[in-house]
């Protein structure tokens, strides 16, 4: 019979498994849970167990929300003529933080990444097709990471949503404000001179 293992091993084991959070983190993280003095392990695992138990995705939108529609669904000041398609919930938050959109918005739930086996079938693209048809929206901005599976799912999408007479559009990429043409890459300084408006 294999010996258990020891608690604050299968926390790590369980913290590693969080995207981002390598084995020194994990680790690092557990010993400072356990060696804490406060309430913050309990008042963790409360959170945890309350985010599990009330957080839902949206029927609307398909955002992370404790309350359904979302507040950005279920805003009266968003317009409604703009949609703007994102990967993930985090995504929403990344925009929103510019102060630039104020339109409403469409969760994909992932990319098309073939090669891992998620097809366009796997993504949130049904209920996207159903709010083109059924609202007043007029563009659809596509803000998907400028890498390969962004860029495919994209692509995916224009000619997904061609035929039904709305503009979709992509966001810019290119030079971050204050960066150095010397130290970009060639993909990068190629789509910051194509991605060039008039001033």
């Amino acid at each position: 019979m294999a010996d258990p293992v020891d608690p604050i091993t299968e926390l790590v084991n369980q913290l590693c498994r969080l995207p981002g959070i390598g084995e020194r983190t994990a680790t690092r993280l557990a010993f400072h849970l356990v060696e804490a003095e406060s309430d913050l392990p309990l008042a963790l695992a409360d959170a945890l167990q309350r985010v599990r138990e009330a957080v839902r995705r949206c029927s609307v939108c398909g955002n992370f929300t404790e309350h359904d529609p979302c507040r950005y669904c279920a805003s009266a000041r968003r317009d409604d003529a703009i949609l703007c398609v994102v990967e993930s919930t985090s995504d929403i938050a990344a925009i929103e933080r510019t102060g630039e959109f104020g339109g409403r918005y469409h969760v994909l739930h992932g990319l098309i990444r073939p090669l891992d086996g998620v097809g366009p079938d796997e993504l949130n693209l049904a209920s996207l097709i159903g709010r083109i048809g059924t609202n007043e929206v007029r563009e659809v901005l596509i803000a998907t990471n400028p890498s390969v599976e962004g860029e495919a799912t994209a692509m995916y999408i224009r000619n997904l949503l061609g035929p039904l007479g709305v503009t979709v559009s992509r966001i810019a990429s290119g030079l971050p404000l204050g960066g150095e043409l010397e130290y970009a890459d060639r993909a990068t300084l190629g789509r910051a001179i194509t991605a060039r408006r008039p001033l």
